[in-house]
């Protein structure tokens, strides 16, 4: 190793050291959101032994996330063994390495690439290093690295890095005329790693497309290798391009809602023209204030100008794409940083029936944006004929400037109560907000106990998040369960909780009402029966239940209410409703078992063959 090599080691390793300890406020923090069901209440997860019985369950066990992701899932199992238990701060810790790690290997990636470039080695080291360190820096990063579950796309990122790298070394090796082959192998194998972790992955031919039409050319020291490479990136194109317009976009589309959604294909695209300008507005001003976490409140765009930002968003989308395009030659960087930054979207920001937004879509789009943006700093100190002295002081203070950001929204995500808190006043209209605000109070008072002396501020935050969140009946359910704890529900109470719930979208959110009420009336708490069975009534007619789900209900109704012959109703549609005659058979099988013989010859009848 040279000793220019070496030292850009040290400083490499030095920027992951700092991007570990910028988030390590944070290591207090506790699990929230999908981290209950993925993590804390995923019992294949819960590694307690080292051997191959147990790695072997955690590996072929039931997975939220499936295949796609099975090494995040080992990950957390590993989390869990090491740290005897459901430790925050275990798992967190694990997060911060990969943080470390990523920072590290992107250094080399932009020094690589600046490189390549023809920019001169001791400026193409300070850019790097100084990229690397934004990328890590930048406030945007703490939700995706503190919020534990996100290891799915912080461990996807990482893969996918080392992987450009390797590709981008290949291909420099073989512009100077030698193979190149041990950096395609290992190219492959770390993106299917990086498959392994999200299926985000599969966008690594769009990222490696891009450096080819910018800052690579498609260029071989060997003419008919040049040529391959153009026809493979056609073929690999215009085949993608099939698949995507005759195979996925029937597939997912749908001119009405999505199923569980309150928004169709075409609204969702036109909305996601705001998100990505959100996001851009969150990376160009990284200010805590512009990133609240919870974006349940973001409403669909319905048209072009509905709302009037759609429109503007759209157009600004297409022209830094044109920009894009026109600049590949002249300016590259600022090209591949754009098209990375738009191809990281591509799946998220489409017509799969996803949630619209998330800050930790952007762990990886904010590489490209960060080089776009350098690119342009760069350009307008050259324009400026800023000297050497005051360009790197600017560099200095912008990259201090995101530091301190993001080492205070790390301290904030380090104390529960205060992310609570603050959620709530960065997205005062966020269901999801209050009720985690609503959650930190009942667990500082102990849980679910009509003596919980915070009983009465969990109530107040699901009050306020009621009248905020029109669109939800979360904070309504909750309320009912707290009012119940505490005595003080009355008719009032459930009859504006129904009448919302004949009326907001039936989403995931919001169907999960009846899952809530189930659940607590089965672990003690006195809910009004009848508030409840109409309830599940009107969830079951308007929320498009599966089978098990009708199931689910039947049994509950069965065993838990003093209204046990309304739940062959439910029986009956599971029945109907299931694409498995087995399922069928075996619930026919129990309810004979538990005396119900008129309910099975009855059930028999629908069987489908």
């Amino acid at each position: 190793m040279t000793s220019t090599n070496r030292r850009f080691l040290l400083a490499s390793l030095v920027c992951a050291l700092l991007a570990g300890l910028l988030l390590l406020p944070g290591l207090s923090g506790s699990f929230i959101f999908d981290d209950e069901s993925n993590i804390v209440r995923n019992p294949a997860v819960h590694l307690d032994r080292l051997d191959m019985e147990s790695l072997y369950q955690v590996f072929f066990g039931l997975q939220p996330g499936g295949i796609t992701r099975i090494l995040p899932t080992l990950s957390f199992a590993f989390d869990h063994w090491r740290g005897d238990g459901l430790h925050p701060s275990v798992f967190k810790t694990t997060n911060l390495v990969i943080h470390a790690l990523t920072t590290f290997a992107l250094a080399w990636f932009f020094r690589t690439l600046l490189l390549a470039t023809a920019i001169p080695p001791a400026r193409a080291q300070l850019a790097a290093l100084a990229l690397a360190l934004a990328w890590a820096a930048h406030p945007l990063q703490a939700s995706s690295v503190l919020y534990v579950v996100q290891r799915m796309q912080t461990m996807c990122t990482l893969f996918l890095v080392l992987a450009l790298l390797a590709y981008l070394r290949a291909r420099l090796a073989q512009i100077e005329g030698r193979s190149g082959r041990t950096g395609w192998l290992l190219a492959l194998l770390l993106g299917a790693l990086a498959l392994g972790c999200k299926e985000d992955a599969v966008l690594l031919p769009a990222y490696t497309l891009a450096m080819e039409l910018t800052v690579l050319g498609f260029s071989a020291a060997q003419p008919e290798l040049a040529r391959a490479l153009r026809r493979g990136y056609l073929l690999a194109v215009v085949a993608g391009a099939a698949a995507f317009l005759l195979v996925v976009v029937p597939h997912y589309w749908h001119w009405d809602a999505y199923p569980g959604r309150e928004f169709s294909s075409w609204e969702r695209l036109l909305t996601q023209g705001r998100i990505l300008c959100m996001y851009m507005g969150q990376i160009l001003l990284p200010l805590p204030r512009n990133m609240p976490f919870y974006y349940d409140w973001i409403e669909p765009s319905r048209g072009l100008l509905q709302p009037w930002t759609t429109l503007p968003s759209v157009l600004l989308v297409l022209a830094l794409l044109g920009a894009a395009w026109r600049q590949r030659v002249r300016r590259p960087l600022f090209a591949l940083g754009v098209f990375v930054f738009f191809s990281g979207h591509f799946i998220t920001s489409n017509v799969l029936n996803l949630e619209l937004a998330f800050e930790h879509r952007n762990h990886l789009p904010l590489i490209g944006a960060l080089l776009a943006i350098g690119d342009l700093i760069a350009f307008a100190m050259q324009r400026f004929k800023a000297y050497s002295t005051p360009a790197i002081a600017t560099c200095v203070l912008l990259l201090g400037f995101l530091a301190v950001a993001s080492h205070a929204r790390a301290r904030l995500w380090g104390d529960p109560m205060a992310l609570a808190q603050a959620s709530t006043e960065l997205a005062p209209r966020s269901a999801r907000a209050w009720n985690s605000l609503a959650q930190m109070y009942l667990d500082r008072g102990g849980g679910h106990m009509p003596d919980n002396p915070y009983l009465g501020n969990a109530i107040d935050a699901c009050e306020k998040g009621a009248v905020a969140a029109p669109y939800s009946i979360s904070c309504l359910t909750n309320l009912l369960v707290y009012k119940t704890l505490q005595g003080s529900v009355d008719q009032n109470d459930w009859d504006r909780y129904l009448k919302r719930l004949q009326h907001v979208a039936m989403g995931p959110q919001n169907r999960q009402t009846m899952q809530t009420l189930i659940n607590n009336v089965s672990h003690g708490v006195p809910l009004d029966e009848g508030g409840v069975l109409k309830a599940i009534e009107i969830v079951a007619q308007r929320g498009q239940l599966r089978s098990n789900e009708f199931a689910a209900v039947g049994y509950f109704i069965l065993t838990e209410t003093h209204q046990p012959d309304l739940a062959y109703p439910y029986f009956v549609r599971a029945v109907q409703t299931t694409t498995d005659p087995t399922f069928s058979k075996g619930l026919i099988e129990d309810l004979r078992k538990r005396g119900r013989p008129d309910w099975t010859s009855k059930l028999q009848t629908l069987e489908k063959p």
